[in-house]
């Protein structure tokens, strides 16, 4: 099937249950990333960049999610896709080495509500169709660009062709308008090596706002009687591999999820100490003399022990590990604003070594691991099994542990309530006649 037969003729009951799931509770998911991140520095900052630079137009107007401002669904695209990605806790995909939904979520939101300003609308069960394909080709291009080319980009590079995928059939788009722009989006997209990302945080993160507006400024100006090269992504034989089973197979069913906002790489050191402290509840920050987290040689490279920032300390790995020692729990309050200088914090931080073990660097990629050690006051030293991230397709969340996750990261921003009105629109969009609810709910300050 060629790709724009898959985004013209895709039913929802085409996708198979277990996807249908994984694309709800994603969207859940990025949403309650969303939250907890608006009153941070980078959202904010680019909320205001957004409505100063990208102002609303008369028959194209969209509001910024979580803020409710009118603006350019150019601008909505910009600023949905740094917030997301200014709380490190939006789902992942190993073999693209990168993540589609906090480009394709905000972008899609972006439209589908420009569309509800001209007064059509839409209905859940083509929301999340259109969402399904966004995630499914923008995941597809990830693995077609390792292919051509083989540095580590970031998601942004690829994550703004499955816009295009979504805008078109949001959108209605014929092929030859689609085909321009999926080449303008790929030609604009930010091929930006994601290492230098990871040795120099910055508020660009994943560049998943440049991929968000990418895709729809591409669908701008294809519409507009732009051409655009073919994108090599997509349409050159040598990728044909990457694209040939499509709606056969998900690459959606083998994302990963984060239970904390911190890189991937630090994930397994989380889950082993979690398991830890649940079964020695005599794990605390005060009882802590002394912390060993062996990894990989890649993930070495996050340290990350006195981050000077947000965006340091969610890149890191002694830091978030420290604040689950000392609070239990690591939210955007323990990764954001002023916890960067708590000293609760940093004096568990003190006390991590991260070394290197080679029987872990063995297995990577493949598998992501780490074993963890720990020597309290009172003398007992606890040493984890070797551990893989909670979240991946071996180690599920379970939908609680979603809505416990959303919860979190939501309650820093909105009330119980707030909170469980998203989670029942969200549940029940499917057999919604229209998302104008969710719309509502998620376009508010």
């Amino acid at each position: 099937m060629s790709l724009f037969n898959f985004i013209k003729t895709l039913k929802y009951s085409d996708i198979p249950e277990h996807t249908r799931y994984l694309v709800n509770i994603s969207l859940l998911d990025i949403l309650g990333v969303m939250a907890g991140a608006r009153d941070n520095e980078t959202s904010c900052n680019i909320r205001n960049y957004a409505a100063q630079y990208y102002p609303a137009l008369d028959g194209m107007n969209t509001r910024l999610m979580f803020d409710g401002r009118p603006v350019n669904p150019l601008g909505a695209a910009w600023a949905g896709g740094f917030t997301a990605d200014s709380l490190d806790a939006h789902e992942g995909h190993f073999t693209s080495k990168g993540h589609a939904g906090a480009t394709v979520v905000p972008a899609l939101f972006a439209l589908a509500d420009a569309c509800r300003d001209q007064g059509r609308e839409i209905s859940g069960e083509e929301f999340l169709t259109a969402l399904a394909i966004g995630y499914e080709t923008g995941l597809r291009a990830g693995v077609a660009l390792l292919d051509t080319a083989a540095e580590y980009h970031a998601s942004g590079a690829f994550s703004g062709l499955g816009v295009v995928c979504a805008a078109a059939r949001l959108l209605d788009l014929d092929e030859e308008t689609f085909l321009h722009a999926l080449g303008i989006a790929e030609y604009f997209g930010p091929r930006c090596p994601m290492m230098r990302l990871v040795d120099f945080p910055s508020m660009l993160r994943d560049a998943h706002g440049a991929g968000g507006y990418a895709g729809v400024n591409a669908v701008f100006m294809a519409q507009s009687g732009i051409t655009g090269a073919p994108a090599e992504t997509v349409q050159e034989d040598k990728i044909n591999h990457c694209w040939n089973d499509l709606g056969e197979r998900w690459e959606i069913d083998a994302q990963y999820f984060k239970p904390w906002p911190v890189c991937r790489w630090a994930q397994p050191s989380l889950t082993a100490v979690t398991a830890m402290m649940e079964q020695y509840p005599q794990i605390q920050g005060d009882n802590v003399e002394h912390v060993c987290v062996e990894t990989f040689h890649e993930s070495m490279r996050l340290q990350g022990h006195f981050p000077a920032n947000a965006d340091e300390a969610q890149y890191g790995l002694a830091f978030p590990l420290a604040a689950l020692i000392s609070r239990g729990q690591v939210g955007p309050a323990e990764v954001t604003g002023d916890a960067i200088n708590a000293e609760d914090i940093l004096q568990v931080s003190r006390l991590i070594e991260i070394v290197e073990a080679d029987d872990l660097s063995a297995r990577f990629p493949e598998e992501i691991l780490s074993r963890v050690t720990i020597q309290l006051k009172e003398g007992q030293t606890l040493t984890s099994p070797i551990t893989q991230a909670k979240g991946d397709p071996a180690t599920a969340m379970t939908e609680q542990e979603f809505i416990d996750k959303f919860r979190l990261l939501a309650g820093v921003s909105f009330n119980a309530q707030q909170q469980d009105q998203i989670i029942n629109v969200v549940q029940i969009l499917a057999s919604a006649e229209q998302c104008s609810e969710l719309f509502d709910l998620v376009m508010q300050a």
